[in-house]
């Protein structure tokens, strides 16, 4: 049932992506002449109005074909369909189309991690933290989520306690992970070497008050002095308007880094490795679905960023393409070559090829 859920998740994405295409055009007076979820030809259509809806053979997206998309198609058409074409079009018409599809993408991320942040769901802030680190979604709390096997706080903590005062000082989790690192061992730090004095915790259990003494030890890892549990994690509070302000962090940072990543991945091996094909995503995605909802709808918010980023690149046939020889017309005031277009687009087409590929080889190694 979870590959189903993935599967129709990620095929939303794309539908809702055309759909705005679609609506902008129909909006704006073209000629949209098929709306087709998937590729190739299709296998069940039905026709309304002047569009033929359907769907392809080929699971790998989806497309909307707007009459006149190519300038020399025009020449081909009804004088009257010939007006409404895509290339006879006003430049700021074209570009609000081709718009229209990213901004559905965009959206619904930021709708989606506003959502995940409002409602206060852990699973989601933490995943959101995990893709962005330079925000803080979550908060270390003061009671003890989990103790480490073996260490000095196994069988003298539990999970659960809350960490009233430390050393008899009102505790906070900075100053209790403070007081704990200052009780050293006696000479030389060594991996492993056990403090000189135990520090004193005063906990809350069970609605009793206890007093626990534990001796920390030196971490060499971590450069600090340790008892061995973890603090228990809550999502932070926001409300509409920090949640709206955090998720709009949020998807710049994330951005950002994946146009960096996009960048480095022709000089860095160990980035290309990262790339993932759409065998990839998928298992991801089942992956998040499987993890809970929390997972999931952070995983679809960042996947459809990730669509509407890379279908802004500017190169034919992507989005971007379309968009940039638009501001050129408008720039130039005549047309710019069906041949200079698609000379240009071929270097970064050949390029973005070179992701793909090395995205399948990546999920073909990881699954043999």
């Amino acid at each position: 049932m979870s590959w189903v859920i993935t599967f129709l998740a990620v095929m939303a994405l794309i539908v809702l992506h055309e759909l705005g295409h679609f609506t902008v055009a129909k909006a704006v007076g073209m000629r949209v002449e098929r709306f087709s979820l998937f590729f190739g030809p299709m296998f069940v259509k039905v026709q309304r109005g002047e569009t033929v809806y359907g769907i392809g053979v080929i699971p790998l997206g989806g497309y909307v074909k707007i009459s006149g998309m190519n300038p020399e198609e025009i020449n081909d058409l009804h004088p009257d369909l010939a007006r409404r074409a895509y290339y006879a079009q006003a430049p700021w018409k074209r570009i609000v189309v081709i718009l229209a599809g990213p901004a559905v993408n965009i959206a619904i991320a930021f709708l989606l991690f506003w959502a995940i942040l409002f409602s206060g769901s852990l699973s989601g802030a933490s995943t959101l933290e995990n893709l962005n680190p330079s925000i803080h979604t979550v908060l270390a709390t003061g009671s003890i989520g989990a103790i480490e096997p073996g260490r000095a706080a196994d069988g003298v903590l539990r999970a659960g306690d809350r960490i009233l005062a430390v050393e008899g000082r009102p505790a906070t989790v900075e100053s209790t992970r403070k007081t704990i690192d200052e009780h050293r061992c006696s000479g030389t730090l060594t991996g492993g070497c056990r403090a000189a004095t135990p520090v004193r915790l005063t906990v809350r259990r069970a609605g009793r008050t206890l007093t626990l003494s534990v001796f920390p030890r030196y971490d060499k890892a971590e450069g600090r002095m340790l008892v061995g549990f973890a603090f228990g994690v809550a999502a932070r509070s926001y409300g509409v308007l920090s949640g709206a302000g955090t998720a709009l962090r949020e998807m710049w940072g994330m951005t950002t880094s994946m146009v960096s990543n996009i960048g480095k991945a022709f000089t860095s091996a160990k980035v290309r490795h990262e790339f993932h094909s759409v065998i990839g995503v998928t298992e991801i995605a089942h992956e998040t679905v499987v993890a809970g909802a929390g997972y999931a709808l952070v995983f679809i918010g960042f996947f459809s960023l990730v669509l509407a980023v890379l279908n802004l690149f500017p190169f034919l046939p992507l989005d971007g393409g379309h968009i940039l020889w638009a501001l050129a017309e408008k720039v130039r005031g005549r047309p710019v070559s069906v041949m200079a277009m698609w000379r240009y687009s071929s270097v970064g087409i050949v390029l973005l090829l070179f992701l793909v590929i090395n995205g399948f080889s990546n999920d073909i190694g990881l699954g043999g």
